[in-house]
């Protein structure tokens, strides 16, 4: 990544202007005449020379520290995406954002209510079934009450062989892929993450599968794809999966629905009839 200094210093220049000397603790004085705070004080709060500082509002400063970077997003009282945008000005790698965890916010659980006809789930980054509508329960099974790493797909992937006999065994190869692909991402992003290196270490103990994948180094986040399910009840259904993130970036919500052409809508209205009731859970 390489450091943008004419757009680094007007961002720096112009969020100092919006500090109030008063919120970041300082004096306001009879004598000041600037709006904001002075480059001098923007230094003192950050802990650097004003000399440096003086120098990246003027577009000639070094590429700043990770840690120097952090400094000026507190001195600045940056939000979160002023934050990231900082780091990406100086060529910086953001840090990593705060995550959502388990909890599923009430925009999302709305969402699912307003979809009854279409099987809807939230998903972790990891691939933990943190959600899901009474469609996606009839059409996958119910796994949200499931212990840690019981709910997570790839894990009920490779650890256990029927979860496969939801789906054509042509197909296998290419979801184990896709699971790997898509974990890899998200280890990526969760660098040092105990979670995240948890799961991956008891994956690497179901077999020879998944650290052969693994060892491929393959990265791809799953944004969109086509599914084939055979179901017990409705027989083989196919769907689109349409992935949707949000804001937090750690959640993701899946659409699942219906092909053009295809007569899955009429197969997910009959399911939605059938109800859970007679499901085994299919994966």
């Amino acid at each position: 990544m390489k450091i943008d200094r004419e757009a680094l210093a007007d961002f720096l220049r112009r969020s100092r202007e919006r500090v109030r000397p008063q919120d970041a603790g300082l004096p306001v004085g009879p004598r000041r005449r600037t709006p904001g705070l002075r480059r001098e004080e923007v230094a003192q709060l950050a802990g650097m020379s004003a000399d440096y500082y003086i120098r990246l509002e003027q577009a000639r400063g070094p590429q700043p520290s990770p840690e120097m970077l952090a400094a000026l997003a507190r001195a600045l009282r940056l939000s979160d995406d002023e934050r990231d945008h900082l780091h990406l000005l100086a060529g910086r790698r953001p840090p990593a954002a705060r995550t959502s965890g388990d909890h599923v916010g009430p925009g999302l659980l709305h969402l699912m209510d307003q979809l009854p006809d279409t099987p809807v789930q939230v998903l972790g980054d990891l691939g933990d079934v943190l959600a899901q509508n009474p469609m996606a329960e009839a059409l996958l099974g119910g796994v949200c009450t499931v212990s840690e790493h019981g709910r997570n797909v790839a894990w009920r992937w490779f650890a256990d062989p029927a979860q496969r006999a939801a789906y054509p065994a042509e197909e296998h190869e290419y979801y184990s892929r896709l699971h790997v692909a898509d974990l890899r991402a998200a280890v990526g992003r969760r660098a040092g993450d105990p979670a995240a290196a948890r799961l991956v270490e008891r994956l690497k103990g179901t077999g020879e599968e998944f650290t052969t994948l693994w060892d491929l180094h393959e990265v791809s986040v799953r944004r969109a794809s086509r599914m084939r399910v055979l179901h017990p009840l409705i027989g083989p259904v196919e769907l689109d999966c349409q992935v949707l993130l949000a804001p937090e970036g750690d959640q993701r919500v899946v659409l699942y629905t219906p092909p053009v052409g295809s007569d899955t809508a009429e197969r997910l209205a009959l399911l939605k009839v059938v109800g859970t009731g007679q499901f085994t859970a299919a994966g």
